[in-house]
């Protein structure tokens, strides 16, 4: 069974920088793509980013410019670059992966079938 685990989050003041990594395992094929989202408190889940087969990505764009996303094929592992944090980039930022041929759009919820259990980004 698939499984996904994200790393690296933190506190971290505005204006500086963390990386998350999430490493997926136990897939009998590759994803044909990935994505970050996150949630504030009280929110509701918003894409970040995401990455597919192809190597083409898309971003938010409260996000845009400051963050990148990228993958180790060689670890199975996402990474997402975040520079020049700041506090409304605060939440909880989950790991996700999708099979699908065709998605209904980049940022849709319904598209991804597994998720890790998140990992918490504070800017203060």
């Amino acid at each position: 069974h698939v499984q996904l685990v994200e790393s690296g989050g933190g506190s971290v003041q505005a204006g500086g920088s963390l990386r998350l990594s999430c490493q997926i395992s136990g897939y009998p094929n590759r994803p044909n793509y990935m994505a970050w989202f996150r949630q504030s408190t009280g929110g509701e889940r918003e894409a970040v980013a995401d990455l597919d087969h192809y190597g083409f990505s898309h971003f938010a764009k409260s996000v845009k410019g400051r963050f990148t996303i990228s993958k180790d094929n060689t670890e199975n592992i996402l990474y997402l670059q975040m520079n020049d944090l700041k506090a409304e980039d605060t939440a909880m930022y989950y790991c996700a992966a999708g099979w699908r041929i065709a998605r209904t759009a980049w940022h849709d919820v319904d598209d991804y079938m597994n998720w890790g259990q998140g990992t918490q980004v504070t800017v203060s």
